[in-house]
């Protein structure tokens, strides 16, 4: 009658070491990365999977490791000839490096916003606003190209990095509608003229030609009498007109 006592004593200890074990034990999902750090100090980077912690002063960060989205609100900027302009930036990010990014930066978000709002006023503080206009599509490979590599120091990776929109002061809006429709103006003119210098051109070419061929004469009369045949008798030209279907 003693042993069962015993059973149970032994089943409760090993039920208290197991509860033990699982409360020293940590997952890392596939989406995340674990820092681990003994006594303070950062010992490793660990990968998805489950992990057992026995040595005591043992801890594991997780940080989320998947891709991030986002955006950097207008910010205004002062353009080389004096005008302010709000600039907005979108951009997809994820973290490359665990340790750099939380070690070594004390907040790598705003770190990453730091260098888009410096970037932004770079670019658009050395051009003037023809420029930006004529050379918007270039803006992004140039905003790519001053982040990427500074970031990239930060522990995170640079996928995607665009500027959203390039606002313009209310008045500065108004002339450069001005401008565009003078612009539209101007092809239609530039259109209509070139089509008249055809038609002159033509007429030229015509007069040419029947001058140094007297002969091609009846044959533009032929052409410009519409239903009217036009029979050479002689030396004469006696138009007939034909019989009109019924």
């Amino acid at each position: 009658m003693q042993v069962f006592p015993v059973i149970v004593s032994i089943i409760i200890v090993w039920i208290g070491i197991l509860y033990l074990i699982s409360q020293h034990s940590i997952i890392v999902y596939e989406f995340e990365r674990g820092l681990k750090y003994r006594k303070g100090r950062f010992v490793g980077v660990l990968n998805a999977g489950r992990y057992w912690i026995f040595f005591p002063g043992t801890t594991v960060k997780k940080i989320d490791v998947r891709p991030k989205f986002i955006s950097v609100p207008g910010q205004e900027v002062l353009s080389v000839d004096s005008v302010t302009l709000k600039v907005s930036v979108a951009a997809r990010y994820e973290i490359a490096d665990p340790n750099l990014a939380v070690n070594k930066i004390e907040n790598y978000t705003e770190a990453f916003y730091a260098v888009v709002q410096l970037a932004i006023r770079e670019i658009i503080g050395s051009m003037k606003i023809d420029e930006i206009l004529e050379q918007r599509p270039v803006l992004n490979q140039k905003l790519m190209d001053l982040t990427a590599g500074k970031v990239e120091e930060m522990g995170i990776r640079l996928q995607l990095i665009g500027i959203k929109d390039i606002m313009f002061p209310g008045e500065l809006k108004k002339v450069f509608a001005k401008v565009i429709e003078a612009q539209k103006e101007g092809l239609a003119a530039l259109e209509r003229a070139r089509g008249e210098t055809a038609v002159l051109r033509n007429l030229a070419n015509v007069a040419k030609v029947l001058e140094d061929n007297p002969a091609l004469m009846p044959l533009r009369a032929l052409q410009s009498t519409g239903n009217t045949v036009v029979i050479g008798v002689g030396g004469a030209v006696i138009p007939a007109k034909e019989k009109k279907q019924g």
